[in-house]
């Protein structure tokens, strides 16, 4: 399977420039259940305000509970399925709306939840396994096939298997399986002191 390291313009830590999100998965080979442990303890020694660890995940595998998984993957969009139904395992990731300690909104939940995710994906590169996350999923249906409760965000439905044989994918998806991975100039979106200043 093609291998797609990041160009950088220094050098960064081998799993943050091996990491990507390819969208073919290997149906055939489950994830194990200490390898998904492991993916969640990573995301739970994310930092968060206050220590408030306002993220929830559910884990949905298809060779443990096909019932759950199927729930998961009625959510994803019709695009998405076409690559998504190979994936072993989906899982939501959710954010509570309030802080825990005194039940306050809490604003950085959605930031907070993003850094566990963060976490749990590079922790997948080091384990050989692959993560495409998703925003394209249905998440008022989310909230009604998992009993959601009211007090939270759904944020986004992820893949998660070993990458599988880019020619199983559809036609529309092998070109941006296969092309170079890019990102713009660091200094169009980082900036030295003040907005728009680049930073060399």
């Amino acid at each position: 399977m093609p291998a797609k390291p990041a160009t950088t313009c220094v050098k960064i830590h081998d799993i943050i420039e091996a990491r990507w999100s390819p969208r073919a998965f290997d149906p055939a080979k489950p994830v194990s259940h200490d390898d998904v442990l492991a993916l969640l303890e990573a995301a739970r020694w994310a930092s968060s305000c206050f220590n408030d660890q306002p993220w929830r995940f559910i884990v949905c595998d298809k060779h443990t509970d096909a019932d759950s998984w199927q729930d998961a993957f009625s959510t994803v969009v019709e695009r998405n399925q076409l690559w998504a139904k190979n994936a072993p395992v989906l899982m939501l990731s959710v954010a509570m709306t309030n802080f825990n300690h005194n039940d306050k909104p809490n604003r950085w939940a959605m930031y907070d939840t993003g850094a566990a995710t963060a976490n749990l994906c590079l922790q997948a590169t080091a384990l050989g396994l692959v993560v495409h996350q998703m925003g394209g999923f249905n998440a008022e249906k989310a909230r009604a096939v998992f009993h959601l409760p009211h007090d939270c965000t759904p944020m986004a439905m992820m893949a998660v298997g070993y990458q599988g044989d880019v020619d199983a994918l559809d036609a529309d998806f092998k070109a941006p399986e296969v092309a170079e991975r890019s990102r713009v100039p660091l200094e169009q979106r980082f900036y030295a002191g003040r907005w728009g200043k680049e930073i060399k």
